[in-house]
């Protein structure tokens, strides 16, 4: 059932007096908080799977194990970014009379959780952007108190990771109500409103994004929302590296826009080919090797058929591969587009088809594979397959790629995002509505935490990492050196 607005207010507000003690607790209390739901998520995994089977017609085998195996690493990574400490960002600055600006008082500065966050989980992924996802575990590491509200595609399953994580949580020492589970979008958007609430994390459509994120703006005492939304993924293909492996690089590219029935945000919707690629039947037989699959829920569907049909009519797009029937699985989509009439009609053809449809579009020369980049919308990636004597060709795409793009690929693929320091997931809008955060990643964190300066204050009332004996041990920038 949803939950109701009083309900809403009770949760919300005993996640803001949560938010004091886990402010207080240490990031090696905060890790060990982590390690243990991602031991005892480990341990539910036989329960957990089957219920996740059941609400959402991905396979146990090798999605959904592994699937959990991401949710639980991430979470031990947050532990080790805990534990490194350089998170912090803890910066001393010594008083000192002779600074070249005047004299210098004594300055400290560190980041602070920004207080009880609000993350809206997704239906494409039901463990690793849902109750114990990457929002989730990037905000309780931070130390802020998670109210999140359950996607209705696999309802049961959120009740219950939500059980587990609670327990573990609990049983590990974090103070109560650090985490709570609500239901239904209306409950969402109360939540949302809610003057308690700091920070909102969300990752779905651009219209529902959009329109949350337009909540969060116009409440009285706005509040950051790090909304990830749509995204084409381009991938450029150079004439060298059609000739060089084009079977290789269609057989790569179907496996890459088909992979969970194209229900993955960094799924390749365009392929930039040269003009006579000459890949047409390799491309078709690819399509034609991959079996129908069944998508997440009857709505996503729908909006897939719907996004399809509206693209079939365009009368410049024409067919590689089409699905020959209207069976309750989905068979994947081809279609192709010369460069010129993807300008002419780019407003439609630019649009995200969520599912497993992909458009390729062949461009004369870089003159014009550059105006198609030039006119695409921000996403999350963009790819480039070329030969290493085409550096100096790709050299002048670099621009037009970078604007684009949160993550560049250089002769792989966008799907299969992996957990490190240096990932990166995010990108302009409408990819997502915060272009300078990453929501996976250890950089996640950041977007919980705030900075903070202190003036003169006594070494005694200073947080541990910014006192001079540094009890912690943290890595910290001294007077500019590290």
């Amino acid at each position: 059932m949803d939950t109701t607005p009083d309900q809403v207010d009770r949760i919300v507000t005993a996640a803001a007096k949560a938010a004091l003690p886990l402010s207080e607790s240490t990031p090696v209390e905060r890790a060990r908080w982590l390690r243990a739901a991602a031991d005892a998520l480990d341990a539910a995994a036989g329960e957990l799977i089957p219920l996740a089977v059941r609400e959402t017609h991905l396979l146990e085998q090798p999605r959904l194990r592994s699937e959990l195996t991401r949710t639980t690493f991430q979470l031990r990574l947050f532990a080790d970014v805990l534990t490194d400490g350089e998170y912090l960002r803890a910066t001393v600055d010594h008083a000192d009379p002779d600074w070249p600006m005047g004299p210098r008082p004594d300055l400290r500065r560190m980041v602070v959780p920004i207080g009880p966050t609000l993350v809206f989980a997704a239906s494409n992924f039901p463990f690793t952007l849902s109750v114990a996802g990457h929002d989730t575990a990037a905000a309780l590491a931070a130390g802020c108190p998670v109210v999140l509200k359950a996607h209705p595609g696999h309802p049961e399953l959120s009740a219950r990771t939500a059980d587990i994580l609670v327990a573990a949580l609990t049983e590990a020492g974090a103070p109560q109500h650090s985490f709570a589970l609500i239901f239904g979008m209306d409950a969402g958007v109360t939540a949302l409103r809610h003057p308690e609430i700091a920070a909102a994390a969300f990752t779905g459509s651009v219209a529902g994004g959009r329109a949350l994120f337009d909540i969060a703006a116009a409440r009285p005492r706005p509040i950051p929302f790090y909304g990830e939304l749509g995204s084409l993924n381009p991938v450029v293909v150079t004439p060298g590296a059609v000739q060089a492996r084009g079977p290789e690089i269609a057989a790569g590219f179907v496996s890459s826009f088909t992979l969970g029935a194209g229900q993955f945000c960094t799924k390749p919707g365009l392929l930039l080919l040269p003009e006579g690629h000459g890949l047409t039947d390799a491309l078709r037989n690819e399509v034609a090797a991959v079996p129908a699959q069944r998508m997440l829920n009857d709505r996503i569907a729908g909006g897939y058929r719907s996004t399809l049909a509206a693209l079939l009519k365009q009368p410049a797009v024409q067919a590689i591969s089409v699905p020959t029937g209207d069976a309750e699985s989905v068979e994947p989509t081809l279609l192709r587009v010369r460069a010129a009439d993807f300008h002419a009609d780019a407003e439609e053809l630019r649009t995200e088809c969520f599912g497993p449809e992909s458009l390729v579009v062949e461009y004369a020369d870089t003159a014009e594979l550059r105006g198609v980049l030039e006119e695409l919308e921000p996403g999350l990636t963009a790819t480039v397959h070329a030969e290493d004597d085409e550096l100096e060709e790709i050299r002048p795409l670099l621009p037009a790629l970078t604007r684009l793009a949160g993550r560049l690929v250089w002769n792989g693929w966008p799907t299969g995002i992996t957990l490190s320091w240096a990932q990166q997931h995010g990108g302009p809008y409408p990819a997502t509505t915060a272009p300078t955060a990453t929501s996976m990643g250890t950089a996640a964190i950041e977007r919980f935490l705030r900075p903070v300066a202190w003036q003169e204050f006594p070494d005694a009332l200073l947080p541990p990492a910014l006192r001079e004996a540094n009890p912690w041990h943290v890595p910290r920038r001294v007077d500019g050196k590290r």
